[in-house]
């Protein structure tokens, strides 16, 4: 048994803490909003969760020194935005020892750092990990059978996470590729609200196809550039998160796709999702990435065209569907020609 807080009562948080709870583990929620944990205690119930129920050994607190002390694990399930500020706050509570484990995923839009980054850089010398992949939380509330990847710099740490998480409907691997995890964890996020755009706009099975074959290429090419394994993109938290996040109803970031392929602001999706949309705070960063490392990104392009210069869903579908003839691959040669990039230009 370990002894785990959970820093964040989303309903990520929330249904992680409900596994970790199943799995015999120690547990402690906090959250900011003393409103929202007594609601949870006197209902044992998240209200975006439906079907889900806390187990009455978890615990819940607004104290945030009190929530991290004497704990083995830290869960660090804030929206990606508040991943710093939070960190920041958790840095004179950190003891030497503790794992932190970060489960938000988004490009921070200033710094273009990953959330292991940002946390490395408010607790130094922290121990700091990632767990990624497939896993809508409401489906992990309910026990729905599920894997992730847990990233980490030592083997020792990722299979502690792998080992604290794992159950018989909750398998996870690990790897050491932290970087790779999470830029396809956040780029994910911005192809899926193309994939409602496109809904939004009535496109069929067809486009949706496009969109993630597409959307893997344009991740996969700008996460090697960076330094990240291909191999990465292509397992959980790579092919599989993108998959099930542009074409999951319960995917907050095609949920607004959807209603921007209608005709509604990106804002107005937002309010009208009544969650975070990560999508659409991580579209800027995957779009500033591309352009500083020289990478061609046409879906992450025309998602922030749509997003922030008024660009509308029809005529981003258009200039996407017209543009210059390419080659799939330009690893796959005729006789006699030279290998180019992975994944070509676009």
């Amino acid at each position: 048994m370990s002894r785990t807080a959970v820093i964040g009562s989303g309903t990520w948080g929330s249904a992680l803490a409900i596994l970790l709870s199943h799995n015999g583990h120690e547990v402690t929620v906090w959250s900011t909003f003393q409103e929202e944990i007594d609601s949870f205690l006197a209902t044992r119930k998240h209200v975006n969760l439906p079907g889900a129920v806390f187990p009455d050994s978890i615990m819940f607190t607004s104290d945030l020194e009190k929530a991290m002390a004497d704990k083995e694990i830290l869960v660090l399930a804030v929206p990606s935005v508040f991943t710093r500020g939070t960190a920041a706050k958790m840095a004179p509570f950190y003891k030497e020892g503790q794992i932190i484990v970060s489960v938000a995923k988004g490009i921070e839009e200033k710094t273009l750092k990953i959330q292991t980054e940002q946390i490395e850089e408010e607790i130094p010398g922290s121990i700091v990990t990632c767990l990624s992949g497939p896993s809508h939380a409401e489906e992990v509330s309910r026990g729905i059978p599920t894997t992730c990847v847990a990233g980490a710099r030592a083997r020792v740490y990722a299979e502690k996470v792998q080992k604290t998480f794992s159950s018989p409907v909750f398998r996870v691997y690990v790897s050491p590729d932290l970087l790779g995890i999470e830029l396809g964890a956040s780029i994910k996020n911005v192809i899926a609200l193309a994939a409602g755009i496109a809904d939004g706009l009535g496109c069929g099975d067809n486009t949706k196809a496009a969109l993630i074959t597409r959307g893997i290429a344009e991740i996969t090419r700008l996460g090697v550039e960076m330094g990240a394994s291909p191999e990465t993109f292509a397992g959980l938290s790579g092919i599989g998160d993108l998959i099930v996040t542009c074409a999951s109803m319960h995917s907050r970031n095609r949920r607004a796709g959807i209603l921007i392929g209608k005709g509604y602001t990106a804002q107005q999706a937002m309010d009208e999702v009544k969650q975070v949309v990560e999508g659409v705070y991580s579209a800027k960063a995957a779009l500033a990435l591309s352009k500083t490392y020289g990478v061609s990104m046409p879906l992450v392009e025309e998602v922030n065209r749509i997003l922030f210069e008024n660009k509308t869903p029809e005529e981003a579908l258009n200039d996407l569907m017209s543009r210059g003839f390419k080659a799939e691959s330009r690893q796959l040669n005729w006789p006699g020609e030279r290998r180019e990039p992975l994944f070509g230009q676009g």
